[in-house]
């Protein structure tokens, strides 16, 4: 045996770094946590249910306390509580208008009904008739039918004249069809118009061309599918079109500076032309024209700089761009990824507003000023609504994250496959096997990460709102200041949060780790990843904007022939709002997938340098921007002709007849 250092251990051939190999669960602390949390969350909603808080929601209750369409049981100092409300299953408002805009509720008496008003109600007679045919009570229940009188109106009786109404789904209240001050709120919010007729209208136009609408919605989310699989295509195209023409825009910006400030120093003119401001720093005009091209050189000085220094970053960016496309074409679900997290975002928000619903329906009977009856917590439990914000909040992130490591995975699953061909059939759901099964803790405490940072700027937005008006300059300038710095270091968080979820799928690394990791290499990859991204931005803008223009242009071709719409740029308007949108979530999935591919991209670079036993992982497209790429590139093609002779070779011996007449 040979000890450390000797001939036969040196010959040994160097063992190859393997990614996605080791395979351990990371941060199940973190893990334990979050999965405490969500059961805090669910004790919240079971505690709101416990407490009546869903049976009241659910059937409402009147201003003394009684559930509608249920048994009640006596409030102490409340006469009218405590009654049997089975026959009355629907709650009925004196005065829908007299709403209180501040606590959102409704400042008039409440009552339960045996049926809601479905016609409308002009005299106190017809309330009379309407309770004696119907046997629902409109008026306060210490009144009977026959004692209703005109002067009980806006008081025990109901408000004069009674709009028809009918009872909300599930909820069971009556709600008038057309109530005359949701009219004036909707005349105040569309106030442009003057009109609530032409505001009538419009939604006429809009409903009138809603199947043009949902054509141009689905035209762009075509659009938006062909972009993602063709801008490999064209990127190169655009790049290098856009670094010529800023190139030659800033060399001819600079000569004519220069030119008009010879021009001006010799016919000694004192005005400067093209209503150009005069520098605050010089006395004449002469030297103001000094001063603009002396920065015009500047500029073009530093845009040649940056310019030679990029110029193979922002090959790699190509080239990364072009690599995306191939990841799309051979996993064209990892499109889909948005859809799946939307699904899970709207479930969690029905839940989450249900929940607060309950809340605030939930805890001990109070009575107001008015003399009406209330429900609220009392006590440490009426702070249960931060927690529930705070989950809100946590939840979201958590989803979102496990989009971003659902992505990463099946990238990388498809980066470090030598062999294409042999990729898993199904490598999404692999990458969310591994999600479940071992990286949950991690996205648990990245999004709790996020949420630290959120939370405090949400509360320091709503103290700014509060404060409108109010607060001092000072004060007003420090808190918009400390808003803006939790903003981005929020955004600085998520970018950061996103390259560790890519370092934890390859290497199975903890969040920090992944975290210190991810950063070591975008640190030292400053340039590539300033080109990748302003390249990638640009691009991805003029992807968005290419799928708008079309949709716009073929909207308006289609409206143009529907003369008799009133107002055909609102349905317009409404497809270009939602080709955006859609745009902007497919297309962010592109920019996941490159932003995954270069972290691939430098991890392989970083493990291996293209020797025997240390192959790059990277397509041959990305060798030629690592630093020994011919050496990786000649390796890469001695196997080929390796493998082509060998192949070569058993065909002959397969077919020696062929092999001897030849």
């Amino acid at each position: 045996m040979g000890c450390c250092g000797s001939e036969s251990e040196s010959k040994r051939p160097v063992r190859q770094w393997t990614p996605l190999e080791k395979r351990c669960c990371t941060d199940v602390p973190w893990l334990v946590i979050f999965f405490l949390f969500i059961s805090g969350m669910m004790c919240i909603a079971a505690f709101s249910i416990y407490t009546g808080a869903a049976n009241r929601l659910m059937h409402g209750y009147d201003s003394y306390g009684n559930i509608c369409g249920s048994t009640n049981r006596p409030i102490n100092g409340i006469q009218q509580s405590g009654q049997d409300m089975r026959d009355r299953p629907y709650v009925f408002f004196i005065d829908v208008c007299n709403l209180d805009t501040v606590h959102l509720r409704f400042r008039s008496l409440s009552l339960c009904v045996a049926r809601c008003p479905e016609t409308s109600l002009s005299t106190i007679g017809e309330v009379r008739q309407f309770a004696i045919v119907n046997g629902s009570l409109l008026c306060d229940y210490s009144v009977t039918p026959e004692k209703y009188a005109p002067q009980m109106e806006g008081g025990l009786c109901p408000k004069l004249p009674v709009l028809p109404s009918k009872p909300l789904p599930l909820l069971h209240r009556c709600m008038p069809i057309d109530p005359p001050c949701f009219a004036d709120l909707l005349k105040t919010v569309f106030g442009l118009f003057n009109d609530l007729d032409v505001f009538q209208k419009v939604i006429g136009s809009v409903m009138a061309s809603r199947d043009i609408i949902f054509g141009l919605c689905f035209l762009s989310l075509v659009l938006s599918v062909i972009t993602m699989l063709v801008i490999r295509f064209i990127s190169a195209l655009l790049v290098w079109v856009l670094t010529i023409l800023l190139i030659v825009g800033s060399l001819a910006g600079t000569g004519i500076m220069w030119w008009m400030y010879v021009e001006y120093r010799v016919s000694g003119n004192t005005t400067l032309p093209l209503a150009l401001p005069r520098p605050p720093i010089v006395n004449d005009n002469e030297t103001g024209l000094l001063v603009y091209a002396i920065a015009a050189t500047i500029f073009t000085v530093l845009v040649l700089l940056a310019v030679l220094i990029l110029r193979k970053r922002v090959g790699l960016a190509v080239a990364l761009f072009h690599n995306a496309g191939r990841v799309l074409v051979a996993m064209p679900f990892l499109m889909m990824q948005p859809l799946w997290t939307f699904i899970a975002l709207l479930l969690f928000w029905v839940y989450w507003l249900a929940v607060l619903m309950l809340l605030a329906t939930a805890g001990d009977s109070q009575v107001t000023e008015e003399g009406f009856v209330e429900y609220r917590l009392m006590g440490p439990v009426r702070y249960l609504w931060w927690y529930h914000l705070i989950g809100l909040i946590w939840v979201s992130e958590f989803i979102l994250a496990c989009q971003q490591m659902a992505i990463a995975g099946a990238v990388t699953t498809y980066y470090f496959t030598r062999k294409k061909e042999q990729l898993p059939s199904t490598p999404i759901l692999l990458s969310v096997k591994r999600l479940v099964c071992y990286h949950l803790g991690t996205l648990a405490k990245g999004s709790l990460i996020i949420t630290i940072v959120k939370l405090p700027r949400y509360i320091l937005m709503y103290i700014h709102q509060k404060l409108r008006g109010q607060e001092n300059a000072c004060a007003r300038y420090l808190l918009k200041c400390c808003i803006c710095c939790l903003w981005c270091l929020e955004k600085c968080l998520k970018y950061l949060n996103q390259n560790a979820y890519a370092a934890t799928a390859i290497n199975s690394t903890s969040f920090c780790t992944s975290a210190r990791d991810a950063f070591l290499i975008l640190v030292s990859n400053a340039l590539r990843v300033a080109a990748i991204n302003s390249v990638g931005d640009f691009m991805l803008f003029v992807a968005k904007a290419l799928v708008v223009c079309v949709t716009c242009f073929t909207g308006a071709l289609l409206l143009d022939a529907r003369r008799d719409l009133f107002l055909w740029v609102v349905p317009l308007l409404l497809s270009a709002l939602f080709a955006y949108l859609v745009a902007d979530t497919f297309l962010t999935v592109f920019q996941a997938v490159v932003d995954v591919l270069f972290l691939c991209f430098a991890v392989d670079t970083a493990h291996n340098d293209g020797s025997p036993g240390r192959e790059y992982f990277m397509d041959r497209s990305l060798m030629e921007y690592v630093k020994n790429s011919e050496k990786a590139m000649a390796e890469l093609d001695r196997k080929r002709r390796r493998k082509e002779h060998d192949d070569g070779k058993e065909g002959r011996e397969s077919h020696p007849a062929a092999a001897s007449a030849v």
